[in-house]
């Protein structure tokens, strides 16, 4: 038996903590955690240009892969610290819950209120280095794993005579913390240009010193004038705006005892569906919305569906009190942007804002300058309540062949709903059931024949699916392939997506490797991540990789997934030379109909064996902004990206 006593209790001292638990303080330990460490660095630099000491932020991806963070506000304190007796910069290094953002001394509003940040950071890098210009002297710390490996020294004099100031991070991941150490450009860019976005007159320049061939040498400046304004027209990403400029809505007074400021820019697209919105709280994004996300919906709803009451004379329509707030934000395109000291979120990520306070603020500040807007503005007012009618139309008729569908599949007594090119697995498990969704009879044949029947269900395809980023829904569901697909998953479509009624846990893509199997690939994601996101957002959606070739040898024979596996293949395995293969017979697969059923099991579904890659939505703004681009009704924006990026095209089917 093993004893339980006092000396089974482990006391994790300083940073210990962070690194045995680093899923507590930055969510995960995946190329989104390794992310996270930037966005924390990033966000102190942020909280010196809300206090009013900081104009220029730069951020470095460095050729060895560590990343580097440069402001000029003014500088973390260097002088010992009155009770611990070391430098000030040591404590917020290698502390948790030290900063001078609890009392608002320091910080009126800051993002990083927790003071976990930077010594977070500290903690899951392999090395740290810090540097500080103040007083008019440079000075430097270093760090590993979050223990101090250098005494603060001074290595120089601040630049401009003196009078220059800063703080300079530079960090680099600890490959035993993290699943991969690479930082995503994209993903780096993305953020940094919504932060210059939300901050006026605050530049970033990002740099990333990488060798090209390592996708590095991207290099970009960020500064904007207008802020939320920018901003907004920036989301509509080219669209036509339905009002002549955006509504913006700013205010800062005294509420509740404490200083609240709210600032909000809202639009809408003549043409477009989907909602686009974004919330901060402090600076810093918050995903999952909350207090004052809340605030602006429901004082959007009742201010609008009143105005529009009053209004109802001027419309043949029933008038707005059938409309909802979700036909109301249709097409929306907002950001709402507040601050507020000692922000209560829902846990160190802050994905979530928890403080009630900033609910009631938001709403009676929104209800209030939106009913101005509208009585100044009575022309484009009647635009959103007509658009917001027409999207009430819209969802009743997509309502209603909701319901058609549900009989059909109520009545179809022989098939319980199914559709008919469905060959299902005998497995009722959802758990350990797979749904194939292959590209024509040819590959279903194929498929059907090697599949494990009792796990794997196959749904063929004809041709290609709908482009759901460009038609309403009522269309959507009336499309036969979609109305299959809908059926065989079992969950329905937003608005009344259950994934209680999830069929099978996985849902996998495969189609030719081609340009037509990849815009086959596209136009099903499309579809995933406008009307059933959550599939994404959960894990359930895959994308299958067949082999592209075939490599044959006697009793030798080797699959590679592209021309570089199958240059490999021949020198290791086959040892000849790759542009003169010589007794190897190297096959190109055109098309999975090609493959016979046993291949196929071999090499594309059998589970133990296979490969499959995970869908998933990192960043759900470039995604969005990406799927507006390829799939909408933009064909000069789409071309102009094409022209933009086609110096990086590979592998063309010409």
């Amino acid at each position: 038996m093993v004893e339980y006593s006092a000396k089974s209790i482990s006391v994790l001292e300083g940073l210990e903590a962070v690194r045995k638990r680093p899923g507590m303080y930055i969510g995960s330990t995946d190329v989104r955690g390794l992310h996270h460490l930037v966005w924390e660095v990033v966000d102190n630099a942020v909280d010196e240009h809300l206090a009013g000491h900081c104009k220029k932020i730069t951020v470095k991806v460095l050729k060895d892969g560590g990343v580097e963070v440069a402001d000029d506000g003014r500088g973390i304190p260097v002088e010992e610290h009155h009770k611990l007796k070391v430098p000030a910069l040591e404590v917020v290094m290698t502390k948790l819950h030290a900063g001078g953002k609890f009392d608002q001394q320091a910080y009126a509003v800051s993002g990083g209120l927790h003071g976990v940040g930077v010594s977070v950071v500290n903690a899951l890098a392999i090395r740290t280095q810090v540097e500080v210009s103040r007083d008019g002297q440079v000075h430097a710390m270093q760090f590993k794993q979050g223990k101090r490996t250098k005494k603060l020294e001074v290595i120089g004099q601040a630049a401009r005579g003196g009078k220059a100031t800063g703080t300079l991070v530079r960090f680099w991941p600890d490959p035993d913390i993290f699943d991969t150490t690479e930082f995503d450009d994209a993903t780096i860019v993305t953020r940094l240009k919504e932060t210059a976005l939300l901050n006026p007159g605050l530049r970033i320049d990002f740099h990333d010193n990488r060798p090209a061939s390592q996708g590095g040498g991207r290099r970009e400046s960020f500064r904007y004038a207008d802020g939320l304004t920018d901003f907004v027209n920036d989301l509509l990403d080219g669209k036509e705006p339905l009002l002549g400029k955006p509504i913006v809505i700013s205010r800062a007074e005294e509420f509740d005892g404490r200083p609240m400021a709210c600032d909000i820019a809202v639009t809408w697209m003549e043409t477009g569906h989907a909602e686009r919105s974004r919330s901060y709280v402090n600076i810093i994004h918050t995903p999952d919305g909350g207090a004052h996300d809340e605030g602006f919906r429901k004082a959007l709803t009742r201010t609008l569906n009143k105005w529009g009451s009053d209004q109802n004379k001027l419309f043949v329509q029933k008038g707005p009190q059938s409309v909802t707030g979700d036909d109301l934000r249709e097409g929306m395109v907002a950001v709402v942007s507040v601050k507020m000291p000692d922000p209560q979120f829902e846990g160190q990520t802050k994905g979530r804002l928890g403080s009630a306070v900033m609910r009631k603020f938001v709403e009676k500040v929104v209800g209030e300058a939106l009913a101005e807007w509208l009585d100044a503005n009575t022309g484009d007012g009647r635009k959103i309540i007509k658009k917001s009618l027409l999207a009430a139309k819209a969802r009743q008729a997509a309502k209603a062949a909701r319901d058609l569908t549900r009989r059909k599949g109520i009545l179809d007594s022989s098939s319980a709903g199914l559709p008919g090119k469905l060959a299902d697995c005998s497995s009722r498990n959802p758990e350990e059931s797979e749904l194939y969704i292959v590209e024509g009879d040819s590959a279903g044949g194929s498929s059907k024949q090697g599949r494990d029947r009792d796990r794997q269900a196959i749904l063929p395809l004809r041709g290609k699916v709908l482009n759901v980023e460009k038609a309403q829904l009522r269309r959507v569901l009336a499309n036969e392939e979609i109305a299959n697909l809908i059926k065989a998953i079992g969950t329905g479509v937003e608005p009344e997506f259950d994934i209680n009624g999830l069929r099978y846990h996985k849902i996998i893509l495969m189609a030719d490797a081609d340009v037509d199997g990849g815009h086959i690939t596209t136009l099903l994601l499309t579809f995933f991540y406008r009307l059933m996101p959550d599939l994404i957002a959960k894990g359930h959606v895959y994308l299958a990789q067949p082999p592209l070739y075939q490599l044959r040898k006697k009793a030798t024979v080797e699959y590679a997934m592209s021309d570089k596996e199958r240059d490999q293949l021949l020198r290791k395995v086959f040892r000849t030379d790759p542009k003169d293969p010589k007794g190897v017979e190297v096959a190109r697969f055109k098309g999975l109909g090609e493959m016979d059923p046993d291949h196929l099991w071999e090499t594309t579904m059998d589970p133990q064996r296979r490969t499959l890659l995970r869908v998933g939505i990192e960043d759900a703004a470039r995604a969005e902004s990406i799927f507006g681009l390829l799939m909408g009704n933009s064909a000069a924006d789409r071309r102009g990206w094409i022209e933009a990026n086609a110096q990086y095209a590979e592998n063309l089917d010409i």
